[in-house]
């Protein structure tokens, strides 16, 4: 599993784990996130159990596991947080952050994490981590009934759960190079998964209001700069989601 710093600026700093040529062709490629703040690390969508030993040996090159305080868990599918159990084990006073709909659901994968569970309200909700404050907002109906992204206001770095998630293969860079070649990556991911467009147009008007530098989805590249993450925005105003298609 690929690794790279995507930012640094001496109090903050952000990681990005993926491009996992280990795992099974059977499962899907995810991003992992970390960000560092201080004596204190908080990882973003730690993935699914089947590459949790190449998550976690990628982590362990870079970060301290003694400094792993918390999680956040974007919404309920496997993919985004079934290794928790595993890393509970190894971080067990950390906190676990969750929409709160879904917590109950989450138990299910292991209810002895339940008592580290912090479930986040519909409205979100702003934590520290170190020094740092950062932002739990909501993204409900993108593509979960009820969804968390997580922004830090010292970086601009907006995490953005399955929003702006593309199916790339392996070889494919971190951040974009071409917005227009690709569109056809990540059109068909939106169109089917994301249902609301009243709840997509609610996001972007919340996002834009944010003026992130980059959005780091949890599956497929970034998009990094002002001009490629306007780019996205834009292009997903303009999109009919919510589509089924029977071919």
């Amino acid at each position: 599993m690929d690794h790279k710093v995507i930012y640094d600026d001496g109090q903050v700093k952000w990681y990005v784990f993926g491009r996992d040529t280990q795992k099974p062709n059977s499962i899907i490629d995810t991003n992992e996130y970390a960000i560092e703040a201080g004596d204190e690390v908080m990882i973003l969508d730690p993935g699914g159990t089947e590459i949790f030993p190449y998550v976690l040996s990628s982590v362990s090159e870079v970060i301290g596991l003694e400094k792993v305080t918390k999680f956040l868990c974007s919404h309920q599918d496997p993919d985004i947080f079934s290794s928790l159990p595993l890393w509970m084990a190894l971080c067990p006073n950390a906190t676990i952050y969750m929409p709160r709909i879904w917590s109950n659901f989450m138990s299910h994968f292991g209810k002895e994490c339940s008592s580290n569970f912090y479930p986040v309200p519909d409205k979100g909700v702003d934590i520290r981590l170190g020094n740092e404050n950062l932002n739990i907002i909501p993204a409900h109906f993108l593509h979960a009934s009820g969804n968390i992204n997580l922004f830090c206001p010292r970086s601009r770095i907006l995490f953005s759960a399955d929003v702006g998630s593309a199916l790339v293969p392996l070889d494919y860079p971190f951040f974009i190079e071409n917005f227009e070649d690709h569109i056809p990556l990540m059109k068909g991911f939106h169109e089917r998964w994301m249902p609301s467009n009243v709840a997509k147009s609610a996001w972007i008007r919340q996002i834009r209001s944010l003026k992130p530098t980059m959005i780091c989805p949890q599956h497929g590249s970034i998009f990094k700069g002002e001009k490629m993450v306007n780019q996205f925005l834009d292009w997903l105003d303009n999109l009919e989601v919510g589509l089924l298609s029977h071919d």
